[in-house]
């Protein structure tokens, strides 16, 4: 009844709309974590922003993520690959899995007051075929929690 080819223009018209959905709803969860852990920074440089015989406690703390592609970022992925260009698909889930990393280390310490030598660690987790493209990335914030005297 149908021509084969429908069949795939559907799915992809699924997959956009779902893959949209659910990236746009992890977005604003992003946004709103943040700013509920602002009060805690992040320092990623070697100065400290305080005296360290002030450090009351210290702890190494990380937070891992790993964030999977859809199917449409995938075709898309796959012909900007075959034409060449910026896979603007690949930077979302990357961005993504960054901060989502970034957010889970900070809120395993809510009562630290600074967070120290922050280093983030990303990595493509691909399917076992030749040239597949990538399924999932895996993002992992590390760092030195600190609690300052009062």
């Amino acid at each position: 009844m149908f021509p084969d080819y429908y069949f795939f223009l559907i799915l992809l018209a699924v997959g956009y709309v779902t893959g949209t959905f659910f990236e746009r709803r992890h977005f604003r969860s992003l946004e709103r974590r943040e700013r509920a852990t602002m009060h805690l920074p992040i320092v990623g440089g070697k100065a400290l922003p305080f005296d360290p015989d002030m450090a009351e406690a210290v702890a190494v703390v990380s937070g891992s993520a790993v964030i999977s592609v859809d199917y449409f970022k995938r075709f898309l992925a796959w012909l900007k690959n075959f034409f060449g260009g910026r896979i603007k698909s690949y930077e979302t889930l990357l961005d993504r899995a960054r901060r989502e990393a970034m957010l889970r280390m900070k809120e395993l310490v809510p009562d630290a007051d600074f967070i120290v030598g922050v280093r983030i660690e990303t990595s493509s987790i691909s399917k076992s075929q030749k040239n597949s493209g990538v399924s999932c990335v895996e993002a992992v914030a590390y760092g030195t929690a600190i609690r300052l005297r009062k």
